[in-house]
């Protein structure tokens, strides 16, 4: 299966309306709906339909949902007789191709249970190695769906496994940008930073997401994931993400800001992507404070190694924040063992106390040097007996 051919099923887009709907901002809820049920009437979705109505008190309409579970059974009877006769009168090809027709049916109307059944069927009925992976891609589409990380994870560690066995490139790489998504949505951004900038180049995988949306993602966990100098060299420098970084609402005073040491414009831009960005995205709204909170120290911490010590003043205009912001910002950052630096309020002085490499390696070492002693005494005393 080629890259074009990739269907969208389940719905990614549907299942970020949903998102929006539950958990997105609330100017966005009525847009949400209208796309929602838009796509369920066009799918004829009736058992998302019975979900999504009982998640959201919504009425159910009786004459709505007769209509589309007829529809249902109307094109799963066709596939059943597609099926029998391929049993009967062709080969395991058309057997296969028509159990994986048959189960992107239930995936398509929003029945999770008989969808993952029926791709289980496929699968061990699908002999060639590419089209079993594409089963498990789209296994992996039904955990992004319904949010279910169990389901993701024990699929892309079979794709994973499968892949060295000789999966072709474009599997490959799509395996990365699947799993790089994957890591987003258990708050590993390393990980998902180093494998969405390898297939900056060669990203394909429009069923998961635009192209838009993966560079957003690969930008935002590359600046929390990456030292400075490769943020410039992998990010910055990336001919793909020039490409379209002007088109993405503040990614790009982002992105700069914080390289140059502009702290007042990357607070202003690291605000307005919280808001247009992080909390409408199903990937990214469990861990938007969470990000937001790193992205503050990393702009405080990058601005302090520049000195021994600087004014609260200087530093609040810096970030284009007030004093008390900055004190109070600091110091929780501080007890928490986040900052290397002591505030001196009595002067209004910001102090950087930065551990000395050697030092720490002095430390490290009278700490091995006491652990050996500790030993040794042991021992002695076992010796002695």
């Amino acid at each position: 299966m080629s890259s074009e051919e990739v269907p969208k099923i389940p719905s990614i887009e549907l299942s970020q309306n949903r998102f929006l709907l539950t958990s997105g901002p609330k100017e966005t809820h009525a847009e949400a709906q209208e796309a929602i049920l838009k796509k369920i009437k066009e799918d004829h979705m009736a058992p998302f339909y019975e979900l999504i109505c009982e998640e959201q008190g919504w009425p159910v309409d009786a004459a709505l949902l007769e209509s589309m579970k007829k529809e249902n059974e109307e094109a799963l009877k066709k596939l059943d007789e597609r099926l029998k006769d391929a049993e009967e009168n062709l080969g395991e090809t058309e057997i296969s191709d028509t159990l994986l027709a048959r189960a992107e049916h239930f995936a398509k109307i929003g029945d999770k249970e008989k969808s993952l059944t029926a791709y289980r069927v496929a699968f061990e009925k699908t002999v060639a190695l590419g089209s079993r992976l594409d089963i498990l891609f789209a296994n992996i589409r039904t955990g992004f769906f319904y949010r279910d990380n169990d389901i993701v994870s024990r699929n892309i560690e079979k794709a994973r496994s499968m892949i060295e066995e000789g999966g072709d490139w474009d599997r490959r790489n799509r395996l990365k940008v699947y799993e790089g998504a994957y890591l987003m949505t258990i708050r590993n951004f390393k990980g998902a930073a180093d494998l969405f900038i390898a297939t900056l180049s060669t990203f394909t995988s429009t069923e998961l997401m635009e192209y838009k949306e993966f560079v957003t993602y690969a930008v935002l966990s590359s600046v929390l994931a990456l030292k400075r100098v490769d943020i410039k060299n992998k990010v910055i420098d990336s001919p793909e993400v020039l490409e379209v970084l002007h088109e993405i609402p503040h990614l790009e005073d982002y992105l700069r800001s914080l390289y140059a040491g502009d702290y007042s414009k990357f607070f202003v831009s690291l605000a307005a992507l919280e808001t247009s960005a992080m909390k409408r995205s199903w990937v990214l709204f469990p861990h938007y404070r969470y990000y937001v909170r790193e992205m503050r120290i990393r702009g405080y911490a990058q601005l302090l190694e520049s000195y021994r010590s600087l004014t609260m003043q200087s530093m609040a205009h810096s970030f284009g924040v007030s004093e008390e912001f900055i004190d109070r910002d600091l110091s929780k950052f501080i007890s928490a063992g986040r900052l290397n630096c002591v505030i001196d309020k009595v002067n209004g002085i910001v102090e950087t106390n930065r551990p000395d490499a050697k030092n720490a390696q002095y430390q490290q070492a009278i700490k091995q040097g006491d652990i050996l002693l500790n030993r040794v005494q042991k021992l002695s005393r076992v010796i002695n007996v």
